[in-house]
């Protein structure tokens, strides 16, 4: 299989398009520096009228503006309802009484924030498609119950951003949006260490243990077990292979594969994979519990090329495992490697302990430089 993996990367790479002569290589520094504000601090300043929310929003239109051509980040914005919403924000907070902060942090914590949200989640009037070109035209009609607590927040969505087809595939591209790039590295995914453990142990005085858990070698396996559904269209992953192959087909080869992989395991669940899930989940039981995280590379290698992850398609259970689950990650940025490439780490716990990794994050975060802008040299 690995022999066959090697063939085909080689095809892959001599058929490759090429970057043209001049053209960026990542995304241009950030000039602005309200963009480098936190949400909470720029939450703060509009409510001291330090700022206004229509500067702030219109901030990060300009900066959406400059970069998304290069990017292909955002595929439907709504600049102009931001902008009258975040001039409704300043008149509410030109209205509020003195003293009145307290308040409406309070009750508006996220009061003329922008924000921008993935296109599979519901935001009403705004495209809701998973990036199925079946969909294609398709508006949701109300808010997804998260998207509604953000708004009910006081946060102001700017657009929807791009997502893999059917979010089912650890790269950003689909049949109707396309391919959206790293700003980091315009060639290289948008996805996706000893050093943290030795400050953990020397700053924080915490035990840290080396876990070796042999079910995750099936990690892949049991994603596939819980993630498959019997269902008609499952069973056309030969069909639409044969139409991708002469060019006719709307879907990507990751979502047709994800269909091959289902029609595999269709039938009757493997007792070995279900014994695997379950050790595993009593193993991570009881090495957390109410009180412990674990920290587990997000990827194998850092932020791929494009279309390189179809050559190593397993790769995703190195998250896809915690999904099925049900266990609460924090990912963590932890600055840049040698290479200019963004660092991070999963930061995972038992269920319904997400304060831990919120916790654990924020302090690596601060530890280890976190998020860093691309555009700096």
């Amino acid at each position: 299989m690995s022999a066959i993996m090697a063939v085909l990367y080689v095809i892959f790479w001599l058929l490759s398009p090429r970057p043209r002569a001049g053209a960026p290589s990542k995304v241009p520094p950030i000039t602005n520096p309200l963009l480098k504000l936190s949400a909470t601090q720029l939450a703060q300043k509009i409510r001291r009228r330090e700022l206004s929310s229509v500067e702030v929003v219109q901030a990060y239109i300009d900066r959406i503006q400059e970069v998304n051509p290069l990017l292909n980040a955002m595929v439907k914005d709504r600049f102009s309802a931001a902008l009258q919403e975040a001039a409704q924000v300043d008149i509410l907070i030109e209205e509020e009484t003195s003293g009145a902060e307290e308040a409406l942090a309070e009750r508006l914590p996220l009061l003329g924030v922008p924000l921008s949200v993935k296109e599979s989640f519901a935001l009403q009037g705004m495209p809701h498609t998973s990036g199925l070109p079946s969909k294609a035209g398709v508006l949701a009609s109300v808010d997804a119950p998260n998207v509604a607590y953000l708004k009910r927040a006081g946060a102001i969505p700017l657009g929807v951003t791009n997502t893999p087809e059917l979010c089912m595939w650890s790269e950003c591209h689909n049949r109707l949006y396309g391919i959206t790039r790293n700003p980091y590295s315009l060639d290289r995914t948008p996805g996706g260490s000893s050093e943290v453990v030795e400050h953990l142990e020397a700053d924080l005085g915490v035990r840290v243990q080396e876990l070796r858990l042999p079910e995750l070698k099936y990690g892949h396996l049991i994603w596939e077990l819980f993630m498959g559904l019997p269902d008609k269209a499952g069973k056309r992953g030969g069909q639409l292979l044969v139409k991708w192959m002469i060019g006719r087909s709307s879907h990507t080869m990751a979502s047709i594969g994800l269909a091959l992989s289902e029609m595999a395991h269709f039938g009757k669940p493997s007792q070995f994979l279900l014994q695997q899930k379950e050790a595993l989940e009593r193993r991570l039981e009881e090495l957390l519990g109410t009180d412990g995280v674990l920290l587990c590379p997000p990827h194998p290698h850092l932020a791929p090329k494009h279309h390189h992850p179809l050559f190593t398609p397993f790769n995703f259970a190195y998250t896809g495992i915690f999904n099925i689950l049900g266990l609460p990650i924090t990912q963590c940025p932890l600055g840049l490697s040698q290479e200019g490439l963004p660092l991070g780490v999963q930061v995972v716990a038992w269920k319904l302990q997400d304060r831990l990794t919120l916790a654990t994050a924020l302090y690596l975060e601060k530890a280890f430089g976190g998020w860093r802008d691309p555009g700096d040299p």
